[in-house]
């Protein structure tokens, strides 16, 4: 099955970010779904379920408090020239680097380690744009207004993809020390 590690986003972020999303200049793409909206701390590919149960077991593990983070800046990955071919429109999370960390440090013997860790909120994936110029200069005007919360727990995910759009389910639930 294709798993991940992530972040939640709470209900009323989440709302905060709709609003962000409808300031988006125009594009040919995909706006993230609401319910798919969430901060990816590590990928893990396709896992068979005897490996499964030693990700679990070493995500028991990790011993970290829960700590506030802030969504404070939008910013793109442009994979235009790339094998997929598109713009990847994200807003930043502060803070989340320990937990992302301690979670490569766990599974070091299953999964080789993440080269370069940023952490961002994928709200958009552009395949087209009219005109680069017009379009990088509107999405300079958005401001990200203030969103912060406390991450109390994260989560081993599965994601099922399918042609409208990938199903994410919860395998297992790690809270964090309050």
């Amino acid at each position: 099955m294709r798993t991940f590690i992530a972040i939640d986003i709470p209900e009323e972020i989440k709302e905060r970010i709709i609003d962000i999303q409808k300031k988006l200049p125009e594009f040919k793409g995909k706006i993230t779904e609401k319910e798919n909206l969430h901060l990816t701390l590590k990928f893990l590919g396709e896992v068979d379920e005897k490996k499964l149960g030693k990700i679990k077991n070493k995500l028991r593990e990790i011993k970290i408090n829960s700590f506030g983070t802030d969504i404070d800046s939008i910013g793109f990955f442009d994979n235009r020239r790339g094998y997929r071919k598109q713009l990847i429109i994200w807003l930043h999370m502060t803070n989340c680097d320990e937990l992302q960390k301690q979670i490569d440090s766990k599974l070091e013997t299953l999964f080789e380690k993440e080269k370069r860790f940023m952490a961002h909120l994928t709200i958009a994936r552009i395949k087209e744009i009219k005109n680069d110029k017009k379009f990088f200069a509107e999405l300079n005007k958005i401001k990200i207004p203030k969103m912060n919360f406390i991450i109390e727990k994260f989560y081993l995910k599965k994601s099922v993809v399918r042609r409208p759009g990938p199903i994410y389910e919860n395998l297992e639930t790690y809270r964090l020390k309050i």
